[in-house]
């Protein structure tokens, strides 16, 4: 560690240090007949048994949430989800890490960032403000950091762009969040197949998109016959425009409801309500 080493993440300094770790295990001190990690390994069982309550090695701290939904953490920005705006949350700021804490349950984590001023933006942290702003989304530092991190993918372009096509900027876009949303509650290969699924339909509803989502999720064999299937929705002519197919196979499948019971029962009367009615008039003409 001297000079004192320069690096971009905390991960490629752990990188170097495991390598460093890697050679004093075959270290042998002078004069001794074994290594360094062989010694280790010999007196390891001799050691006391770690404890069974989990130590927080981090600085605890309490910053306020800013308008643009991030917190300042030694000179560093950090996103949150947008609801907490306004209020202080718990931080445990730690070697490597950083998580932010609603109570005892992590709302945010982030790799430690080494220089001031640098940031780090979650997409899905800013969800609820873009459904209000699709506008922001296309310049939005979170889209650029999930695009370099592989989260947003080229099949969530895909649908991007047809929902765009389909439906409008806006309305597209709003779409496209509508499906992000779902990654929340939903594994990310699950999403990206009810997406595949729904642009081979030839359709950009999310709507769709969550539907073929929990049938990818479902294991094989809890698939239903197709005669127990039924024909749902198709998409309308500027989706069928758009995904240059066919109508016939703009289709998507649900388990087909009972029929509701007949209601025998007479219906309400309202006759009761004709003398609000004539007390209206009456004084209209007073």
């Amino acid at each position: 560690m001297v000079p004192v080493p320069e690096v971009d993440t905390i991960e490629e300094l752990n990188e170097r240090l495991a390598a460093i770790d890697e050679a004093e295990d075959k270290r042998h001190i002078h004069g001794a007949n074994t290594s360094i990690g062989f010694n280790f390994a010999e007196e390891a069982p001799l050691l006391a048994p770690l404890p069974a309550d989990d130590f927080d090695c981090g600085v605890t701290l309490t910053p306020t949430v800013r308008r643009d939904s991030r917190i300042v953490v030694r000179q560093s920005y950090y996103s949150v989800p947008a609801r907490f705006i306004g209020r202080q949350v718990r931080v445990s700021l730690r070697a490597n890490e950083l998580l932010v804490f609603d109570r005892h349950r992590v709302v945010a984590r982030h790799p430690r960032l080494t220089r001031r001023y640098a940031y780090r933006d979650e997409l899905d942290h800013y969800l609820e403000i873009l459904m209000v702003k699709p506008g922001a989304l296309a310049g939005s530092t979170g889209l650029a950091l999930a695009r370099a991190a592989g989260t947003f993918t080229d099949t969530h372009d895909a649908f991007w762009a047809a929902a765009r096509a389909a439906h409008g900027d806006a309305a597209g876009t709003r779409a496209l969040i509508e499906v992000l949303l779902l990654h929340r509650r939903m594994p990310h290969e699950a999403v990206l197949a009810g997406i595949t699924a729904t642009l081979n339909a030839g359709s950009s509803s999310p709507e769709l998109v969550a539907i073929e989502a929990r049938k990818a999720e479902r294991r094989p064999e809890t698939l239903l016959d197709d005669e127990d299937l039924v024909e749902l929705a198709e998409p309308g002519p500027g989706e069928q425009a758009a995904a240059g197919k066919p109508a016939s196979t703009n289709v998507i499948t649900l388990p087909v409801r009972n029929p509701v019971l007949d209601d025998n029962r007479p219906l309400p009367s309202v006759a009761a309500y004709d003398q609000l009615l004539r007390l209206r008039s009456s004084k209209g003409t007073a």
